[in-house]
């Protein structure tokens, strides 16, 4: 029962281990996510069906932001229900429970933060010579898989194995803002063996996608222009059949993938969640909102702090983004005393 708000916000470090988000990220992400929740309780209470009057039954031994808690814990880290259950001190079918009617409140949260980039503000880095003929804004696409269990029915693990990972998978399409990191877009989750391609147009991304605004994808993607009705899309370029691949193709695709590295930086930090990371435990239920609730939590962070990648700008760079922008000595100090969880005086 150590894990409690009360006694684990005591230590800073342990809290952003066990949830990813440190304390003040959490308050804000508490402040938000209560009132929905609140209101998803009240109608489930007032459903045609319920013989319980309203407030009737044992009280909860979790207050609610201990139960938001006990969500990202299991987002997070993953642990199985009888260990969370032990960490918080509630049974495995309170675990349950909870799980069910937190999840989707945090995946809505999570989908508000979605938002396509302004068409309208300026790119964050002058592109490469070689890039001209990109798409000068653009979201950034590539998908990830997810082992899942094998099912005991030949046909339907058949339809989940992926030749790719040799694995039975799940597969999300995550899209990027190529100037800020945030995730844009998140599809539904499809069986492993679903092509790039095929879940690019069953998502339909490309019509969604505002004026102005391009998309750009690894070799997975070739043909994705035509795809779109204006033409604004781009890969790498394959090499040639049977023929060396020409240096100028080696330099523009060295130019694409300093560009394309934001959406791998972005993926990667949604990974560290191993509820994303480890075998799926709980037969593909709810996966399509693990992925949402991870993707909002991921855009929190971005929000609140240097993106990983953000001394790859380059000079002559135009840092339109407030957290892309150089640091000052002082500023940086002060950034890297806050890391340590070292107290700045303003």
């Amino acid at each position: 029962m150590i894990l409690r708000y009360a006694h684990l916000r005591q230590h800073p470090a342990v809290f952003q281990a066990m949830t990813g988000l440190r304390v003040a990220e959490y308050d804000a992400l508490v402040a938000e996510v209560l009132p929905a929740y609140a209101a998803a309780e009240g109608r489930r209470h007032s459903r045609p069906d319920r013989r319980r009057a309203i407030g009737a039954g044992h009280p909860f031994r979790l207050a609610r932001r201990d139960q938001v808690l006990l969500t990202l814990v299991w987002l997070r880290q993953y642990p199985t229900y009888p260990v969370l259950g032990y960490l918080f001190g509630v049974s495995v079918p309170t675990v349950s429970r909870l799980l069910r009617q937190v999840l989707p409140v945090l995946a809505d949260a999570g989908r508000t933060t979605l938002r396509m980039p302004d068409p309208h503000r300026r790119s964050r880095r002058g592109l490469d010579a070689l890039l001209a003929e990109t798409p000068a804004l653009a979201v950034i696409i590539d998908t990830f898989e997810q082992r899942v269990q094998r099912p005991r029915d030949r046909h339907a693990a058949d339809a989940l194995y992926s030749g790719k990972k040799k694995q039975h998978t799940l597969k999300s399409q995550v899209s990027v803002d190529e100037g800020s990191g945030r995730v844009v877009d998140v599809s539904d989750s499809v069986p492993g063996p679903t092509s790039d391609v095929t879940l690019l147009k069953q998502s339909r991304l490309m019509t969604r996608l505002p004026d102005g605004v391009g998309a750009i994808g690894d070799l997975a993607y070739v043909g994705i222009a035509t795809r779109d009705p204006r033409g604004a899309g781009a890969t790498p370029r394959r090499k040639p059949r049977g023929k060396p691949r020409p240096p100028e193709d080696v330099a523009y695709n060295r130019a694409f993938a300093r560009r394309r590295i934001t959406v791998e930086h972005t993926i990667g930090r949604m990974r560290h969640y191993h509820c994303l990371t480890q075998t799926d435990r709980h037969h593909r239920l709810y996966h399509h909102h693990r992925v949402c609730a991870v993707a909002g939590l991921a855009n929190r962070q971005i929000d609140t702090r240097l993106p990983p990648c953000w001394t790859t700008v380059g000079k002559g760079a135009t840092y339109s983004h407030p957290l892309l922008r150089k640091l000052t000595s002082e500023e940086e100090g002060a950034r890297r005393q806050r890391w340590r969880g070292v107290p700045v005086s303003h």
